[in-house]
């Protein structure tokens, strides 16, 4: 074999075994998965009891902006509108070179933390194309180690900005792989309804799945996820439809929710969740009690529908922080969502694994044979607790090939009668 990973502790829901095994590639494929491989490698391993999972996927992201804080100035209220004009004023001044740049140093980021696959939306709204051109150009680059899927976002809605429908169907036809929207930022809401029928007619005729920021609001009226239901329901685009955000479903009454939720399960509406984003920029007008903002995620994983976290920003317009770590994103949302019990702080984890893998279709994810010889060795021995350290990658794998190490996070300690050494880890 070529590489062999020894003594690994698998996620439960990677192959449902409690004791360690071994993971032999060939190829870069997945060959075998048992304990105690009786084999040889030109490369071997020792995981030593560490978690091996799949790797990161980032289901929610935008890319174009990434890296860009401070320019043109720094938003100095941190706020969603003051973002969304900062990068207004910033566009005419972008340069296809630069996006490249900040986007390519991002994507070495990602690959660090093992971040393997990003789903970004790439503004279409500025007649150029410019970012959509540089994004292009990216994934090009980063084919070879990382899968970067694009999403024609009409950023200043596709109604309200002139030329946005137009601009979104060029982007297609250069390569963009999904349709995106932002039906809550027309300017009302029939408006915002009739894009998303447009949009999701134009996905149908195209064969393109869907993705699309919707009710992005505190406003428990903003409904258009009961549109984007019904429209999938109709052209029969279940399984390829998300919904980004879904902010305000946190405000909207539980009776509707309790409607909206069978009808985004039967209409095979996906939904991705921003934890980190969504309790920043939410609940904004709000004096005390102030409402926290991301979506319902614990209703909807209980009413069977798929749920993706995803990162969004770091260090743009919208938000300075960031690290392209999404296990800060899945130790944000299971805050935010109260998402403490042990199942459901395993289901934080696939929020931003295999759940996120299924929402933007990747294929032959996962730990077992013939699946892409993708993984990361975490410095933790579950999931629960590579969410509680944001655990070091000790190990990135890529289609069988090691692709970056990290040190272990250690502390040395000079105390008399106490451990020369400490992990974080608790020791029994």
């Amino acid at each position: 074999m070529d590489l062999i990973i020894r003594r690994a502790t698998l996620p439960s829901h990677a192959a449902g075994r409690d004791s360690p095994v071994d993971i032999g590639i060939t190829g870069g494929r997945i060959e075998a998965v048992e304990p105690h491989l009786a084999a040889s490698a030109h490369e071997e391993i020792d995981a030593a009891g560490a978690l091996v999972t799949p790797p990161f996927v980032d289901a929610h992201f935008h890319l174009d902006a990434t890296l860009s804080y401070g320019l043109p100035r720094v938003n100095q209220s941190g706020t969603l509108l003051e973002g969304i004009a900062l990068w207004g004023e910033l566009k005419p001044h972008l340069t296809q070179e630069a996006l490249v740049e900040r986007a390519m140093q991002y994507c070495d980021w990602a690959v660090a933390r093992g971040l393997l696959a990003i789903r970004s939306h790439v503004d279409v709204c500025d007649e150029r194309l410019l970012a959509v051109e540089a994004l292009l150009e990216v994934r090009r680059r980063v084919a070879p180690y990382l899968d970067l899927q694009l999403v024609a976002f009409p950023q200043d809605g596709l109604l309200r900005a002139p030329g946005a429908f137009d601009n979104l169907k060029r982007a297609i036809a250069m390569g963009v792989d999904v349709v995106g929207g932002i039906p809550h930022f027309e300017r009302t809401m029939v408006d915002g309804a009739r894009s998303v029928r447009m949009l999701c007619e134009f996905a149908a005729d195209q064969g393109l799945p869907v993705d699309m920021h919707c009710d992005e609001s505190d406003d428990p009226l903003s409904r258009h996820i009961e549109t984007l239901c019904a429209e999938t329901h109709r052209l029969g685009l279940g399984g390829r439809v998300a919904g980004s955000h879904l902010t305000s479903m946190h405000s909207m009454d539980n009776y509707y929710v309790s409607k909206l939720l069978p009808l985004m399960r039967e209409s095979g509406v996906a939904a991705i969740a921003n934890p980190l984003i969504n309790i920043t920029l939410q609940g904004r007008a709000d004096t005390y009690p102030k409402r926290r903002g991301m979506t319902r995620v614990p209703e909807m994983l209980a009413a069977g529908i798929d749920v993706a976290f995803g990162h969004d920003c770091v260090m743009d317009p919208w938000y300075g922080l960031g690290s392209a770590d999404m296990l800060e994103v899945a130790h944000m949302g299971l805050h935010v969502a109260q998402m403490t019990s042990q199942a459901a702080m395993r289901a934080a984890f696939d929020a931003v694994t295999v759940n996120a893998a299924r929402i933007v279709g990747l294929r032959d994810y996962g730990i077992e044979p013939g699946c892409n010889a993708d993984c990361v060795v975490l410095d933790a021995r579950d999931p629960v607790e590579a969410i509680r350290l944001r655990a070091a990658r000790l190990v990135v794998i890529r289609r069988g090939r090691v692709i970056a190490r990290s040190p272990a996070a250690r502390a040395s300690l000079t105390i008399d009668g106490r451990p020369a050494e400490v992990d974080f880890k608790l020791h029994r």
